[in-house]
């Protein structure tokens, strides 16, 4: 069964989610240093899951534009692409960390509790809503 790792960059750090078929699930988060440490600390967690393929989250603006974000996420998707030869797909997320939030508070994380986890958590929403619309009826 191939492993889908998906990414959720940010300036601080980048969350960590896997799937192994069709359910996504937070692993960690990295704290970032610069692209090229960044980019090999996610080669090994490839090499590591046997990926097969990374989704980024792109963070785009409200109007649908690519900002600064969104442009460092694509940044991290390009030099891991070409460092491990692997697919990179991209995924609006534009909420994904509001749906992370959500989900934990429902599962009774304080605001608190979620800051060491809420970056893996989007991540896994990242990776749920790619593998969805994949799974959807074209």
């Amino acid at each position: 069964m191939s492993c889908i790792l998906a990414l959720d960059v940010g300036t601080k750090t980048i969350g960590v989610a896997r799937a192994r078929g069709a359910m996504a699930f937070p692993v960690t988060t990295l704290r970032r240093k610069s692209v090229r440490s960044d980019t090999e600390q996610l080669y090994q967690l490839c090499r590591k899951n046997k990926a097969t393929a990374v989704v980024v989250g792109l963070p785009y603006e409200l109007d649908g534009a690519e900002g600064r974000s969104a442009r460092l996420a694509r940044q991290i998707g390009v030099a891991l692409g070409a460092r491990t030869g692997l697919p990179i797909h991209y995924q609006d997320e534009r909420y994904s960390t509001v749906e992370a939030s959500r989900k934990l508070t429902e599962q009774g994380l304080s605001s608190r509790q979620q800051r060491s986890v809420i970056d893996q958590a989007a991540a896994a929403v990242i990776l749920q809503d790619w593998l969805d619309a994949q799974a959807a009826p074209t």
